[in-house]
């Protein structure tokens, strides 16, 4: 296809060449010697055939870079160019007839004024795309009254720490999760990375990261958005995810309590996948006896060490002399802290002979 452009413009240069042969011709004076007139005609029509060959390659060219360069923009930067270059071109419009009254300036100052109008518009629009794209998601939650976009729009945004912990693959198999689940371009370049470390145990965290991402999009019925924008002027990938959160109007989802701290002082709803599991822990009260089987010491002389099957860790007082052994403990208190949840137990029959 570029050959044949090239060709066919190169053809009707040479053919315009061929036609202002005549005037340059007789502009130089060389119409008295036809053989130099012939020579120059010949010379005329190479030119023209080469410089619009050549020029016709360079558009080309041009055109590869600004379709390649197009290519990188997100839609929605599209769209918010489209809009501003739209209400420039309106206020130009609004603006000619007292434009076109001023005649000491030209019969061109309207155009230029009309060019520069659109060209800030479609500048102020691209610049503003998030704030636009927000305005926009805000107009649809009013005009739904908040059903459809309770339901179905409500968007998850997943950070780089979930997907790696991978059990947002399993709660997304049991339904609990609604509406469309985002997970943004630079959260896979950061998997990309991390996955190609140097490191072993880095490389093998993020690989496992991008076979959950694949698991969720091909074997989980879940909406699945990949967020292909990016906030330049924002290097952290955290605060990269508060600002999608706010122009979505979405909750990210994460186990990392440091950006689940900062969602909350943003404003933004977060969902952390450990204060979950830990409220879906089985309830344990004081005075209750359950079956353990002591694995370790504990920290204090004395104390041996249980898990739950969800890995709740029961401190038993005298339970180190069972270690090894199934041992029916009576929980004497439980204490929730940052880390979890911890339970305190005494051997049941050490409670009996008391």
């Amino acid at each position: 296809m570029k050959k044949w452009i090239g060709f066919l413009c190169a053809i009707m240069g040479g053919l315009l060449g061929y036609q202002w042969s005549d005037a340059i011709v007789y502009a130089l004076g060389l119409e008295s010697s036809p053989g130099i007139a012939l020579l120059a005609t010949l010379v005329i029509v190479a030119g023209m055939f080469g410089f619009t060959a050549g020029l016709a390659n360079y558009g080309m060219k041009l055109m590869k870079r600004g379709e390649t360069n197009l290519g990188s923009v997100p839609l929605s930067g599209m769209f918010a160019g489209l809009f501003g270059l739209m209400s420039g071109l309106i206020v130009s419009i609004l603006l000619f007839p007292s434009l076109d009254r001023v005649v000491w300036l030209g019969p061109l100052f309207p155009l230029f004024v009309t060019a520069i109008l659109g060209f800030i518009g479609f500048r102020i629009g691209f610049g503003k795309k998030e704030e636009l794209a927000h305005l926009a998601n805000k107009l649809q939650v009013s005009l739904d009254g908040g059903k459809t976009y309770g339901k179905d729009l409500e968007h998850k945004i997943l950070d780089t720490s979930v997907i790696i912990d991978g059990r947002i693959a399993d709660i997304c198999k049991t339904g609990f999760i609604e509406g469309t689940l985002v997970i943004p371009e630079f959260v896979l370049e950061e998997l990309q990375h991390i996955a190609d470390s140097s490191d072993l145990l880095k490389r093998n965290r993020g690989r496992r990261g991008l076979d959950i991402l694949n698991k969720i999009q091909k074997e989980l019925d879940v909406k699945v958005l990949i967020y292909e924008g990016d906030f330049e002027e924002v290097s952290e990938v955290d605060s990269k995810l508060v600002k999608l959160a706010k122009l979505l109007v979405g909750k990210v989802i994460t186990n990392d309590f440091n950006l689940n701290k900062v969602c909350e002082l943003q404003g933004v709803a977060v969902l952390n996948i450990n204060d979950l599991a830990n409220a879906i822990k089985p309830v344990v009260l004081p005075g209750e006896e359950i079956l353990v089987q002591v694995i370790k010491d504990g920290k204090e002389y004395g104390q041996g060490v249980a898990y739950l099957d969800d890995g709740t860790m029961i401190v038993v007082e005298g339970g180190r002399e069972f270690i090894g052994s199934m041992l029916e403990v009576m929980v004497t208190s439980v204490l929730q802290t940052s880390a979890g949840r911890m339970i305190f137990a005494k051997p049941k029959l050490l409670e009996k002979a008391q």
